[in-house]
């Protein structure tokens, strides 16, 4: 019985103890259970409180968006119709709080101010990092600006290689600008190898945007002044405005000219066949368009920025259109870039942009650049000095009848710097430069005169070697084919005499 009792009160103890166990387990197991609520009632709590802030901030946004929008609309319509300078700095307060606001467009606005002292005091350091903050964004006006500042070192480093990596995302990305600055620089071979084909596709998009504008009469070009040749008067009854070429070749093309017609079919069929001079040629045709564009008003606000002393605006504004390709920019560029007024570019780079510049206008057919690629190189300004070189450019810029070109070259025959020395070929130069203008004379005379008693000391020297070998007899036979210079020098001096005597 005992052992009976014994087995008793274990099996006893045993199912005590499984029940305790169980109760354990089911007690842990709500604990678990608790938890897991309380876990999934936090994480709910958190998504709808993140869920919240987004909606907040998805709604802030909003606001600033409409609110951006807002100040820029008001601002733009302030620089509409401002006359006064204090509505120009109301409105573009507004336009800084709605580039604060991350308005886009008011933000490319408010850099190209910043960039090209618009209404207001240039600040490039400003325009850098705006147009850095809109390049990440995606925008092809940021794009266009950076590749611009880094094609001439403005603001940030001289770096070619980022330029054109810039003007061809802002070209992909549909900017007018860029894709005229890459059609420039395809046609022409700047760091990239000359491509007609390339510079077509490029000028065709804008040629066919600028074509449907003219078409309107949403688009006035307006004349291109040049700063070496004026300095009072904007206008003159010997210009062209563009907008007179885009008129006369309109009314040839409505009455039919058939010449036109005839090279423009020519053109385009030689161009679809794969013809590189076809495609030249239509090119040129389509970069003539492409130059009427709205962008060619920086001439007048750049001119007029010149006219009121603010010479690095007049510089940002024409350099822009150089890089376009436009001749007369580069050469206003190269001028304003000579004259050593400039603040935003260090003392270094002031002559091997001009020197860039010059050369680019040269390459377009302009003489007298060609002249300055000259003189550049004669003197070594920007360059090392190339006496080979600017004989070179002298040689060239004498085709279009340009007499400081031939004194230039006379002066060089005359030394022997670059080129062989001949005082026969001197003279003609001299001469030609003198019957080319008359604004020559005066220097042409007493070069010559130098060239003259130069040759005549020469022979005088040459006589004096051989006077102890030579018989008296003899001299008037020497002297006779000279008479004129010996006549010639005595006239000088005494003219000389008498000048000092009066």
């Amino acid at each position: 019985m005992k052992a009976v009792s014994v087995a008793l009160l274990l099996l006893l103890a045993l199912l005590v103890s499984v029940h305790k166990t169980e109760k354990s387990f089911e007690n842990h197991k709500e604990k678990n259970v608790s938890k897991q609520e309380a876990l999934n009632e936090s994480q709910l709590l958190t998504m709808q409180d993140t869920f919240s802030s987004q909606a907040e901030d998805l709604a802030r946004r909003k606001k600033n968006e409409e609110r951006g929008h807002q100040l820029y609309k008001m601002s733009n319509k302030i620089l509409k119709h401002s006359k006064s300078k204090k509505e120009k700095e109301e409105a573009y307060q507004l336009l800084t709080e709605a580039a604060d606001m991350g308005h886009l467009k008011a933000m490319e606005k408010l850099a190209a101010a910043l960039l090209f002292g618009y209404h207001g005091p240039q600040n490039i350091t400003a325009a850098v990092t705006l147009y850095e903050t809109l390049a990440e964004k995606g925008s092809h006006k940021g794009q266009t600006a950076l590749g611009f500042m880094f094609s001439y070192g403005i603001g940030m480093e001289y770096n070619q290689a980022k330029a054109l990596v810039y003007y061809t995302f802002g070209s992909l990305g549909g900017n007018l600008i860029s894709q005229m600055i890459l059609g420039y620089r395809y046609w022409v071979g700047i760091n990239v190898p000359r491509n007609c084909e390339a510079a077509l596709t490029n000028y065709r998009k804008v040629a066919y945007f600028i074509a449907d504008k003219l078409e309107k009469n949403e688009e006035m070009p307006v004349e291109k002044v040049r700063l070496m040749e004026k300095s009072e008067n904007l206008s003159s009854n010997n210009d062209f405005l563009d907008w007179d070429v885009h008129q006369y070749y309109k009314f040839l093309a409505e009455r039919g000219d058939t010449q036109i017609q005839k090279a423009f079919y020519y053109f385009l069929k030689a161009a679809k066949a794969g013809n590189t001079h076809g495609m030249a040629f239509l090119g040129k045709l389509y970069r003539s368009v492409c130059e009427l564009g709205s962008w060619s008003e920086k001439f007048l606000t750049a001119y007029f920025a010149y006219q009121d002393g603010n010479i690095d605006s007049s510089l940002i504004q024409y350099a822009l259109l150089a890089e376009m390709g436009y001749e007369v920019a580069q050469s206003n560029s190269a001028f304003i870039l000579e004259s050593e007024q400039v603040k935003i570019l260090s003392n270094d780079q002031m002559y091997p942009l001009a020197l860039l510049l010059w050369n680019r206008a040269a390459a377009q057919g302009n003489a007298f650049a060609r002249v300055k690629t000259g003189d550049y190189h004669f003197y070594g300004y920007g360059t090392k000095r190339d006496y080979v070189t600017a004989a070179i450019h002298y040689s060239l810029a004498v085709d279009h009848h340009i007499a400081q070109a031939m004194f230039n070259l006379a002066y060089m025959y005359e030394h022997g710097l670059g080129i062989p020395e001949d005082i026969h070929l001197a003279k003609r130069w001299y001469d030609l430069a003198a019957q080319t203008s008359s604004d020559a004379s005066i220097p042409v005379f007493l070069a010559r005169m130098k060239l003259e008693v130069k040759l005549l000391f020469s022979e005088m020297q040459l006589f004096k070697q051989f006077t102890s070998s030579w018989k008296m007899s003899k001299l008037d036979t020497v002297l006779r084919p000279h008479w004129d210079l010996f006549a010639l020098v005595v006239i000088v001096i005494l003219l000389v005499l008498l000048i000092r005597n009066r």
